[in-house]
């Protein structure tokens, strides 16, 4: 069903008058924080988890959870399966946090990790989620599997450092920017090499990714056209809890605007490391991040090293972030 609404809300966050206390932001991680095994534990735990999994199933009719929980290791990292994986922990890890009083002030996510967080924000539900991330997926895959490229992550190189090489070499862009120092570059395979001998004769560290596409960069742009179709004909509300968008490193609403950046995110770079600073000027002074490893705490904590931030993927990990939240 599309929506008619097509007004911009804009939101914005009023600063506490308690000045003892700040904002919280939920994180979703993207692609590449998955492990066989993951949430297994707190399904085992907490009826909430093993509800968000038994409803992936019911949703792909397929089973997700068998998968995630006892691998094998090859088919779980298949994007096609592994995007719907990891956006079904992070759900299940967040809707647990959520029913022992974990809420945020915004939520945010890192590429994929967006769809998590508009399932978050009110913005979309769960299974419409998990049908748009096996789209986005497959349309990603054929694009990849036609084009090949590949993705290079620059160390110790300044953004501006980095898009000057883009720049030079030629058919690569800035892909990912994780935190001051890593920035990850997306192309055809030989503008990737062309940057990295760039970048080494520069004294730059460059670790090439195991992946076999050119993600966020124009080489995907008929992956877009493609998903833009897709999300026309989906319900998508207007995000009730504030939706801060990697794509934009700004807060974003309304069901328009929302498709238009679920699109744009297949051909833009993820903006990780201004979104956070964006989010540290609103008044954020704690993350949580959901999913299985603690990717995102770590980006974090290399944007502004004194910041409350915390992961939660385990039982063992609810203690610590309920404290965080009464803080």
């Amino acid at each position: 069903m599309v929506r008619s609404r097509r007004e911009r809300v804009h939101f914005a966050i009023v600063p506490d008058q308690s000045p003892q206390r700040g904002k919280i932001a939920l994180l979703f991680p993207g692609q590449g924080s998955q492990m066989v095994g993951m949430g297994a534990e707190l399904s085992r735990v907490f009826p909430e988890a093993a509800r968000t999994f038994e409803e992936a199933n019911d949703t792909l009719g397929y089973d997700l959870r068998r998968i995630i929980f006892e691998g094998p290791h090859a088919t779980l990292m298949r994007t096609d399966i592994c995007q719907p994986a990891v956006l079904t922990n992070s759900v299940a890890a967040w809707r647990v946090a959520t029913s022992h009083g974990v809420t945020g002030d915004l939520a945010m996510g890192h590429s994929l990790g967006e769809y998590g967080a508009l399932v978050a924000s009110g913005a979309l539900d769960f299974s419409t989620a998990l049908r748009l991330v096996v789209e986005r997926g497959r349309a990603a895959a054929e694009i990849a599997e036609r084009v090949p490229g590949s993705m290079a992550a620059l160390l110790g190189a300044s953004d501006e450092e980095v898009e000057a090489l883009c720049q030079e070499a030629g058919d690569v862009w800035p892909a990912n920017y994780n935190c001051p120092g890593q920035v990850v570059a997306s192309g055809l395979q030989r503008g990737v090499e062309r940057l990295a001998e760039l970048g080494r004769a520069r004294g730059f560290k460059i670790r090439l990714l195991d992946v076999d596409g050119a993600f966020h960069s124009a080489v995907m742009a008929p992956a877009a056209d493609r998903l833009r179709e897709v999300l026309a004909g989906v319900r998508v509300s207007a995000p009730s809890v504030p939706f801060m968008s990697a794509t934009t490193a700004a807060l974003e609403a309304g069901a328009d605007r929302v498709r238009g950046i679920l699109t744009q995110q297949l051909t833009a770079p993820v903006r990780f490391t201004q979104s956070v600073r964006t989010a540290l000027d609103m008044g954020v002074d704690r993350f949580v991040e959901f999913g299985p490893r603690s990717v995102l705490v770590g980006l974090v904590r290399r944007v502004r090293s004194d910041v409350e931030a915390l992961h939660f993927g385990s039982p063992g990990e609810l203690p610590g972030i309920t404290a965080l939240a009464r803080r």
